[in-house]
């Protein structure tokens, strides 16, 4: 395995795309309503990465080995939709809950985020997945500093979100990231603590679990992207990227729209 520690130049690049991920979906929220299509939220996204931030849509065309082009500039996971949902004509209802994700290119550098959104007036059970799930990220996020382990980050994501009754995918994981998509290390959603790899300054890699409402076996669609729950039940995902540094870490993918930090982040480690 071999992960590319960024320098202060690639961070200072990567701190640029990363903002510029978040502030699509900054863009994109208003139009997260009942009645717009996946389709035209993927055109919005589209156009403004391109036209306004002058950067690249990286899922686009994207081919991974084993798959089949991604035809789109962004992934819109709805309901049971675990990652990777191809926009489409089919209309968001009201109480629906989407992930978007964004990847953008600037200058050559990616920078890679996700949030959900609850269309409408969502259940109460839909809208607990969703913020257990972002806090569920925020406490592998507070486990990133020099000396710890990647397998501490998936023991804390874990261990949170089988307390409170959900369960982590297991097949899909967080990735290394700079001028390719995605690098080493994989960045698992589960684990135990003290394993995996030792975390070192200069690191940058995603942290983005998906988290079920049932079980945590998945389902592929056939569209040769798109998995769902194999029980039908709800999944939420949230994303950020970020780099170590010498005393924590520093998240790339906030902006002025992001989301609140939950009370146990500090603000002075992001």
């Amino acid at each position: 395995m071999t992960i590319t520690l960024k320098t202060g130049a690639d961070i200072a690049a990567l701190r640029i795309a990363g903002r510029l991920a978040s502030e699509v979906l900054d863009m994109l929220t208003p139009y997260v309503r009942p009645g717009i299509t996946t389709e035209a939220l993927d055109k919005l996204a589209h156009d403004y990465i391109v036209d306004v931030q002058q950067a690249i849509p990286a899922p686009l065309n994207y081919t991974p080995p084993g798959y089949i082009p991604y035809p789109k500039s962004i992934c819109t996971s709805v309901n049971d939709v675990i990652c990777h949902g191809i926009p489409d004509g089919r209309a968001l209802k009201n109480g629906d809950i989407v992930n978007i994700d964004v990847t953008v290119i600037k200058d050559g550098w990616h920078g890679d985020t996700s949030r959900m959104f609850v269309v409408g007036e969502g259940s109460i059970a839909a809208k607990r997945l969703c913020a257990f799930t972002y806090e569920a990220m925020w406490k592998g996020i507070a486990k990133v500093k020099p000396g710890a382990y990647l397998g501490d980050i998936g023991h804390a994501i874990q261990t949170f979100a089988e307390n409170a009754g959900f369960s982590v995918v297991r097949e899909f994981c967080g990735h290394g990231i700079g001028q390719v998509f995605h690098e080493e290390p994989q960045v698992l959603h589960y684990g135990r603590p003290g394993t995996l790899v030792q975390l070192q300054p200069g690191m940058v890699f995603t942290i983005e679990p998906m988290i079920n409402a049932g079980r945590r076996e998945m389902r592929e669609h056939g569209d040769g992207w798109t998995i769902k729950t194999k029980d039908r039940s709800l999944s939420a995902q949230w994303e950020h990227t970020l780099v170590v540094t010498e005393t924590g870490y520093e998240v790339f993918t906030l902006s002025e729209g992001s989301p609140a930090l939950p009370a146990f982040i500090s603000a002075s480690k992001t």
